[in-house]
Order: C-alpha cells, then structure tokens, then sequence
C-alpha cells in the first residue's frame, strides 16, 4: 500500500516527468546529431575517396602513355609510389586493371600473388566498359567490417585503358560514431541525474506546500478548523495555501453555526411531547427522537433502514408513494395486551430546492386519552339522553293519557299524577348528580376543610338512615369506636355526600330484615370505612367497572330502585379529593363491601 502511495505521488510525478522530458529531448538530440554526423562523416570519406581515386586514374593514364624503356619496372615503380602517397595500405585494397581485364597493380603486398590474372570482378567489368561508378558504396566484408568501394575507367584519349578498383575501410568512421554515442550517452546519464535532482528539489517547493494543505484537509475532515496551512510565498501556490486558510475559516465559522443549530434541533426533537420519525427518498427510516422510540417501542439503531411503512404497521394497507400524497392525519392503532395505545401521524414531505421530493417527516402523537376522552363523552351523552329519555318517555305516556280524559277518573288520575311527579324528581336527581360530577370535573373546584371526628360524623349521618329506614326492617350495625377520637380533615358536606351515596346503594340492595355492617379502622398513614350489605353482591367480572358513570350491574333493577348510575362515581371523586382511595369487594350471592380510605396524620391526633 505505501509502494502504491508512493508510485502516486505528486512528488515523484514531477520527478518522472521532468526526467523523461529530459531523456526524450537528449535522445532527439541525440538521434539528430549522430544521423547527421554520420552522414557528414561518410560523405566526407566518399568525397575523399573518390577525388584521390581519380586522381589516381588521371596519373595511372599518364604512366600508361608513357614510353620508356624498362617500361614495366618503372611503370611498377611508380604506381607503388602514387599509392604510397595516396592511399594507407594497410585500410585500402586498391588494384589497377589494364583494358585486357588483367590485374597490372596493386596496392597491398599480400595481393602480389593475383597480378597478371584477369579478375572476375562485376564492378572492374562495368568500368572497363565506360560505366564506372559516380560515387562509391558501402558493402560488408565479414574480415575487414564495413568497407568504400568504388570502381572507375582509366580513359586516355578518350579511350578506356584501364580500370581501378579501390576498397576503403570505414571502420575508422564506426569507432568514432561509437565513441560519440558513448560520450551522448554518458552526458545523457549525467543530465538525466542533474534534471532527477533538480527536479526533487523543485517539486518540493511545489509539493511541499501541497501535502500540507493535503494534511489540513484531512484535519478538517476529522472535524479540526484549527491548524493553518503555512504560506511559502505569493505565487499561485501561495495564493491557494491563503485562500485555503480562508476556507478553513469560514468552515469553522459554518460548522459552529451548524452545530449549534444541530444542538438546538437534537434539544428539541429530545424534548417534544410529540414523536418525530425522518426517512430519506426511499421511505427508509434516518432519524428517530426519543418520544418516537417510546411510543413505538423501537430503539432508533434497531429501525435505521427499515421503511417507515412497516415500522407503522401501515405497509398492508398503503405504499409509500401514498404517504407522500397524504395530507390528513392517519389513526394508529398500537394497543397491546398491557395497556391501549393510539397515535396520531402527520406527514409532511421534504423538498428540495428544485422541488424533488427527497424523504418524509412523520410526526406521532398520543391522542390515547384524547380518544378515551372522546369515547367517555360519547358514551356519557348517550347514558345522559338514555337515562332521560326513559323518564320522559314514561311521563309523556302518561300525560298523554290524562289529556285523553283520564284526568277525570278519580282512581287513575291520582295514580298517574304520582308517576309524573315521581319520574320529574327522578331526572332532577340526574340532573343534580350531572351538575355535581361536572363541577367536581372541573378546575375551580374547591373543598372547604375543616377537622372533623370521623366516628361521631358517621355515626350521625348511620343514625340518620336509621330513622329513614325503620320501616323496611334493615339494620345498622356499628363498629366504630365513638367514644375514641380519629380526627381527619374534609369538606364536611362532601363527605356526608360521599357516605349518603354508599349508604343508599347499601340500604337499596339489602334484602328485607338485612344488616348493614359500618366499621372504621386505623391502618398506616390512613383511616379505612367499610360498609358491608348482605345484598345479592356484584359479581367478578363487573366489580372493576362499578366506579364507572351510568354503569348499572343489574340496569332494570337499579332503575326501579330509582338509581341513576353516577353515586358511585361521584363517591369515587369525593374520595379522590381528598387523597383517599375507594375500592369494593364482592362474592356473588354473600353481599358487597365497598372501603375508602382517608389521610390520617397521627402526630394530630395525639397532641388532641
């Protein structure tokens, strides 16, 4: 991996580029001037070799015209002279032929052995015949190397007399292009080590400043704005190291702002009563606050990814591109065997700039008890208008009737008239039992306290239905300490209401020679009434709905006995009042026993 980093490098970028712009000018340079060396060079050799050959063809013609005696010895003679001052023998093959085609001359000792044999060379040939060579050409010997060869006519009187025939080493021109090319190359290598080390020094001055804005970037993106990229100058380098401390800045300035902003919002998505889901374009669930992981029972880390769909339990009924068009609220149900919970979602879609829809934003809010609420009140006005209706319906009969003309029949109308009068006192009591519970409902309720002893007040208001029930054969049985003092403090009037409320329905459901059991005892912290029928009883299933309003174990039978369904509601609220608490107890068949309980400061009671 550091291999592969270091291949990257802008550092040694630089240094590769520059030292193969180098080699690649040194080698045109090169390719250029050895081309053009060596062609200078052989044409150098080719323009000398041929003036000395025909200098040599003009002297040869002269000899041959010459007529002296000893001819042949002196003609030898002096072609080894010319030679000798023309050309290097020890490089040079040179042989002169005479018309005949026969070798007369040559220039190296080591050839005597072919003079005066005819030669079978196609280049003497040619010249022999007029058409000698212009220029000469290059061949290779595989003894000698490269070699000039150049063939010529020997014309006297222009006529062809003869020939010459030279070859001429080139191997001389070789080795110096070689030694050229070796002193190309080791410049080359040179140059190419001078422009690698002038070439680190100056990507350092370029890169130096990089890797630190490199470093800073890097910084940055770990969330430091700190660190300052050091300006090495006012070139563009410079100038960018400036502009970019300037942007680190200005981040610093816009990440502040953005966390503060994002605090805020963390603040308060953290403490809104309301549950607030985002998901991105998909439906796919970002972000959760922790009123939202309440309601739905879900940890954010457990839902990041999930589509909002499912997480609402909605994906059986509506896709996601439904939720996008949604504008009213949507009812969830998330009740669950412990406890019933409802919500209410809003949905709202976000856009971006140019208006694409980019996610959803859902907002939960518990209307549990605003739906309790609603059901109650529905519920409560359809009691109220039955529980009227029933009366009015029943008196409307009746007067209708004594319209028709039983108002003048003796016998019926007395009896009617009762009926009337009772089911009128009837809705009065509903009526003042409705006003009782909505003034206790409401927020200006207040209480007038005062001290009160508990068992000689209930022992009045016992004495008091006593007197009202002597005539059904209904006992009172006391269990209450009277002679002891138990001070509690209340609202003198309520409470007499509350025991009144829990009496009647006691002497209502008592059979005929039933006993009514009142006993009061000090438990803990509180004072504990308990009255006890020997009625029917409630049975299990009902026992926990009896502090409901209107709620009737027996509906027909309450009715006749004149109840209207709120006493124990309002003895429930009575009791709540005062910091009590109110509970009953039942076995069908044996009787009901319904307990409140009282605050109970004991230090009161002993100092009286």
């Amino acid at each position: 991996m550091n291999k592969i980093r270091f291949y990257k490098s802008i550092h040694v970028k630089i240094v590769i580029i520059y030292v193969l712009l180098i080699l690649i000018a040194m080698q045109v340079i090169g390719v250029y001037f050895t081309g053009k060396l060596d062609e200078y060079l052989q044409s150098n050799f080719n323009e000398s070799l041929t003036e000395r050959v025909n200098l040599l063809s003009y002297n040869v013609a002269q000899e041959i015209s010459r007529d002296e005696e000893d001819e042949e010895r002196n003609f030898n003679t002096r072609i080894n002279s010319l030679l000798r001052d023309l050309f290097d023998r020890d490089t040079t093959l040179v042989q002169i032929i005479d018309k005949n085609n026969t070798i007369i001359g040559v220039s190296n000792p080591r050839q005597q052995p072919i003079l005066g044999q005819r030669t079978t060379n196609v280049y003497i040939k040619r010249a022999l015949i007029g058409t000698g060579m212009s220029q000469p050409i290059t061949m290779t010997d595989p003894t000698t190397g490269p070699v000039g060869v150049i063939a010529v006519p020997v014309i006297l009187d222009d006529e062809v007399v003869g020939a010459i025939y030279i070859e001429a080493s080139m191997q001389e021109i070789y080795d110096q292009m070689q030694q050229i090319n070796q002193i190309l190359m080791t410049g080359t290598i040179m140059a190419l080590a001078i422009t690698a080390i002038l070439g680190v020094l100056l990507a350092q001055t370029i890169t130096r400043p990089i890797v630190d804005m490199k470093k800073q970037a890097v910084v940055m993106g770990q969330g430091d704005f700190t660190r300052k990229v050091k300006v090495y100058g006012d070139d563009e380098i410079g100038q960018l190291a400036s502009a970019f401390n300037v942007l680190t800045k200005k981040l610093q300035e816009a990440n502040e702002t953005t966390e503060g902003e994002k605090r805020k919002l963390s603040s308060v998505l953290t403490h809104m009563t309301d549950g607030v889901i985002a998901t991105d374009r998909l439906g796919k669930v970002i972000l959760m606050n922790k009123r939202a992981e309440q309601l739905l029972g879900h940890m954010q880390d457990d839902v990041l990814g999930i589509e909002i769909t499912k997480i609402l339990n909605l994906d059986k009924f509506l896709t996601l591109d439904d939720l996008y068009t949604f504008k009213d609220p949507i009812l969830l149900d998330f009740d669950s065997d412990e406890e019933e919970v409802i919500l209410e979602a809003h949905f709202s879609v976000i856009e971006k700039e140019a208006g694409a829809q980019n996610g959803l934003i859902a907002v939960l809010h518990d209307v549990t008890e605003q739906e309790r609420i609603e059901e109650e009140r529905r519920e409560f006005v359809a009691n109220v208008s039955h529980e009227l209706r029933t009366p009015l319906t029943s008196m409307k009969s009746y007067l209708e009737a004594l319209a028709d003309g039983a108002i003048n029949d003796s016998e019926v109308a007395p009896r009617f008239i009762h009926v009337t009068q009772t089911e009128t006192e009837r809705m009065i009591r509903l009526v003042n039992d409705l006003l009782q519970l909505s003034k206790m409902d409401s927020k200006d309720y207040s209480m007038n306290v005062v001290e009160i002893n508990l068992p000689q007040f209930m022992d009045q208001i016992i004495e008091r239905f006593e007197m009202a029930t002597k005539n059904e054969s209904i006992s009172f049985k006391r269990r209450l300490t009277v002679n002891t003092d138990i001070i509690v403090f209340g609202d003198r009037d309520k409470l007499t209401q509350l025991l009144d409320n829990i009496l009647s329905n006691a002497v209502k459901y008592s059979p005929e020679g039933g006993t009514i059991l009142c006993s009061l005892k000090i438990a803990k912290d509180n004072v504990i009434v308990s009255i006890k029928d020997e009625g029917v009883g409630i049975p299990k299933e009902n026992i926990p709905y009896v502090f409901d309003r209107f709620y009737r174990v027996d509906k027909a039978r309450s009715r006749n006995l004149g109840g209207t369904g709120l006493g124990l509601a309002i003895a429930k609220e009575i009791v709540h009042a005062h910091g009590g608490s109110i509970w009953v107890s039942s076995d069908w068949g044996r009787g009901t026993t319904i307990s409140f309980s009282l605050p109970f400061d004991e230090a009161v009671n002993v100092n009286d």
